[in-house]
């Protein structure tokens, strides 16, 4: 084997900007890009260059050549970019346009290559492009993504595509992260039938493979490996930039000053790490185990903060359907429950002029479970039981309730063993969702999500947002209760933003003339009028 082929493309504030929104400061990439150097690595990849959002993005997601031309970048330091193939591809502005938006490099570029984000189908529309680079003295980089779900036939056929270009580099990506080093073996050997030049891999590190992949990319020839500090990157992230010097310095005798890396690491990036939680975890491997794009699971953690049973039930339900990332699922509280409502039940037949005791999936549940059995059957009230809890005995419940798509999906199997009636908003659910409940009694009452909006109507209501217990308390003032009882709804402390979140429901709901009192017996952080469970 020649010494020295390998060159490590560190891609940390591109890839690592999945979790920060690329908002990285000055200091940080100044100091970063010291330690590359340091680190004897010669690519870096700064960022992403999108297009203008309507959102607040950091300089690493737009990584403008103005914003270039103003970092100190070490002398030997080669600075690249990532541009999506589909922002391209899907814009409809003129190409003069998309060239001064992507391509309008200086006389004195400090930007010496170009990769594309592609899909296979997106290749032959990016490889012009890509030969038009070259006349600048550009090099050329694809990043073929998904590459696990690519036929050989089809990996031979772009990569004899490719070869007919001015391309530079052929990357292929385990987007994914369910690939094994044999795979990486194969794939790799199919690109090479056609394909003559330079091969890169991006791994991901769902199942911990990622560096044993890189090693076997490397001994199969393949000459660019992907890497970022700490394995900062989308999902569970990608080979550790440490371990990757660590490992291929052995490879090539070449000896890695990793001191100031390691300062960095333990000054910006451990901190980082503790915040935003990357990296893998049992969730990651089983999502590389079946094939579901990791961004589903970095979404769930980071923003729904769903439980343990949760998450390996939604996980379970997107066997099969999740290999590309849907926004609007994760998205589904904002979203969903967007329009006007429809709904067929009415719950007044059942409800009205009753005690409505509501049971939320507090501790405080749990804890008190006997206590609260007790005031059931004492006071006899209408119970309702959000989602699929177990605390309280089956034969005591009259009604479960349930909102939340993906907490629907991580129920639904359970729903199929409860005695009682399930209550959702029916008419919201994906068609692909509906299917699955044909053989349980479903009652049909609408939600529509406001902001600062309550209102209760005959088959539907209109909430300030699709929380579970907020549809539970408009089921109950929508089928005329005296009072609403409250266990389990224990809270979170100030400062969790789903303290907030809450808090602006009670408020909303204080100042509604016509509503059912609140009342908690159990332990409560919620301004609730509160009575004992023991009493």
């Amino acid at each position: 084997m020649k010494k020295n082929k390998l060159k490590i493309l560190d891609c940390t504030l591109r890839d690592g900007g999945y979790y920060n929104n690329w908002d990285f400061s000055r200091e940080l990439i100044e100091e970063y890009l010291q330690a590359m150097s340091a680190a004897k690595i010669e690519y870096v990849e700064l960022g992403f260059r999108f297009f203008k959002k309507d959102i607040y993005l950091g300089p690493c997601a737009y990584t403008t050549s103005s914003f270039v031309e103003t970092l100190n970048i070490p002398k030997k330091l080669k600075i690249g970019i990532m541009i999506n193939a589909k922002d391209i591809l899907s814009n409809k502005l003129s190409k003069s346009k998309i060239k001064k938006v992507f391509f309008n490099f200086p006389k004195k570029n400090k930007i010496s290559f170009v990769r594309f984000a592609c899909h296979i189908n997106e290749i032959s529309k990016i490889i012009p492009i890509c030969n038009e680079l070259n006349k600048q003295k550009i090099t050329t980089a694809i990043n073929l993504m998904q590459i696990s779900e690519i036929s050989d036939s089809e990996i031979e056929r772009i990569s004899k595509l490719a070869a007919n270009s001015k391309l530079d580099i052929f990357y292929f990506a385990d987007s994914l992260g369910n690939l094994e080093p044999k795979n990486i073996v194969d794939i790799s050997n199919v690109i090479k039938k056609n394909w003559k030049k330079d091969i890169g891999f991006h791994a991901h590190d769902n199942m911990s493979r990622a560096l044993i992949n890189g090693v076997a990319a490397f001994n199969n020839g393949v000459k660019w490996i992907d890497s970022t500090v700490t394995g900062m990157g989308r999902g569970a992230g990608n080979i550790k930039t440490e371990f990757a010097l660590l490992q291929f310095s052995k490879y090539l005798k070449k000896d890695y000053d990793i001191s100031l890396l390691l300062k960095l690491i333990e000054k910006k990036f451990d901190p980082m790490k503790q915040k935003y939680q990357w990296g893998t975890n049992p969730y990651y491997y089983l999502a590389g185990q079946n094939k579901i794009h990791p961004t589903f699971i970095q979404s769930m953690l980071s923003e729904l903060k769903l439980e343990p049973l949760e998450m390996l039930s939604v996980i379970d339900n997107l066997k099969g359907e999740g290999k590309s990332f849907n926004k609007n699922l994760i998205e589904v509280g904002k979203k969903l429950y967007e329009g006007k409502t429809k709904g067929k039940w009415n719950p007044v037949n059942l409800i009205k002029g009753k005690n409505v005791l509501i049971i939320c999936p507090g501790p405080s549940s749990l804890l008190h479970s006997k206590a609260i059995e007790n005031f059931i059957r004492k006071n006899k009230p209408f119970v309702i039981a959000l989602n699929a809890q177990k605390h309280i005995n089956e034969k005591l419940i009259n009604l479960r309730v349930s909102c939340q798509t993906l907490r629907v999906m991580s129920d639904v199997k359970v729903f199929k063993n409860i005695l009682q009636p399930l209550v959702l908003p029916f008419d919201r659910l994906p068609s692909r969702q509906k299917i699955k409940f044909k053989k349980l009694k479903v009652l049909n009452y609408g939600l529509e999500v406001k902001a600062g909006k309550f209102n209760f109507g005959k088959n539907s209501t209109i909430a300030p947002n699709s929380l579970t217990i907020v549809y539970a308390i408009s089921i109950a003032n929508s089928g005329k209760s005296k009072r609403i009882y409250l266990s389990g709804l224990d809270g979170y402390p100030v400062e969790d933003p789903r303290r907030q979140e809450m808090d602006e429901v009670l408020d909303i709901y204080s100042s509604l003339k016509k509503k059912s009192e609140l009342i908690s017996i159990t332990p409560t952080r919620y301004k609730i009028r509160s009575l004992s469970v023991y009493a």
